[in-house]
């Protein structure tokens, strides 16, 4: 794989273990801290465009692997799972969730 990245995408860890047991046997490289952070971002893309694509049987999955990537970029940023939660708890808590329904069409 071309190291600096032109190349290739980002798959989860155990990915080329399961290439393995199937038969073929993957070109990996470990990015560094930077293509990883630059990575991570294009995956998150990726997989929200997945979930904005799924029906409601396969939306959950879609929503779990988008979570999955959140959590990494949050690693990535030194921040953890109970910050990142304490963080939207702080949000919510100031300016309110989504449960309510609103749609906002401007101000008179």
């Amino acid at each position: 794989m071309d190291p600096k990245g032109a190349y290739g995408k980002l798959v989860r860890d155990r990915i080329p273990e399961i290439i393995r047991e199937h038969g073929a046997e993957p070109v990996t490289y470990t990015a560094d801290a930077e293509e990883y952070r630059n990575r991570l971002r294009d995956k998150l893309v990726e997989e929200v465009a997945e979930f904005l694509e799924a029906d409601d049987s396969t939306a959950p999955e879609e929503l779990a692997d988008v979570l999955e990537v959140v959590h990494a970029l949050a690693s990535v940023l030194g921040v953890d799972v109970g910050q990142l939660e304490k963080i939207r708890e702080n949000k919510a808590s100031e300016r309110g969730g989504f449960a309510e329904r609103i749609v906002w069409t401007g101000n008179r």
